[in-house]
């Protein structure tokens, strides 16, 4: 592709592990910088997941499972530009790409949606258990299926391959 730089320039992850305090830890991160980057993302959207599905059910009286999909679009979003800004390098460049890649990132998490749906109907429907307790469970699953599909399905690489 015309203009495009195979040599990227360092990120503020980057910088900061240049820092004298951090350079002990600069070969471990730059040997598992993508899990790293995803894990500390993932933990960011669960934190928005959680403290969404907290407002929607308590202060605003929602359905656990109706909060849970309304906070579901929101970290859906978080989750997309973190993820193609930050964790992966392995991303299209043009329209055509990006389309793909929304596309397949949504149907994904469409799916891993699903799984949260059953959990949550599972534990506080059927088993009684404290909404946040199993919201936060889920999350866990969640965070797996997630790097999952985006690392194999996602953001595999320029050409989809």
């Amino acid at each position: 592709m015309s203009g495009q730089n195979t040599e990227r320039k360092p990120d503020i992850f980057d910088r900061i592990m240049g820092w004298r305090i951090l350079r002990p830890l600069e070969p471990f991160y730059r040997k598992y910088k993508e899990p790293l980057l995803y894990l500390f993302f993932g933990g960011l959207t669960t934190v928005v997941g959680l403290v969404t599905f907290w407002l929607f059910t308590y202060p605003c009286g929602l359905d656990p499972l109706v909060a849970n999909v309304i906070s579901w679009v929101i970290c859906v979003a978080f989750a997309y530009l973190t993820n193609r800004t930050w964790v992966f390098t392995d991303k299209a460049h043009d329209r055509p790409g990006i389309i793909r890649e929304i596309t397949s990132f949504t149907l994904g998490r469409l799916a891993t949606l699903g799984m949260e749906e059953a959990v949550l109907w599972v534990g506080i429907d059927l088993l009684g258990a404290n909404s946040m307790v199993v919201k936060l469970i889920a999350q866990v699953l969640v965070i797996v299926g997630n790097y999952v599909i985006s690392k194999l399905v996602v953001f595999r690489g320029k050409d989809g391959a």
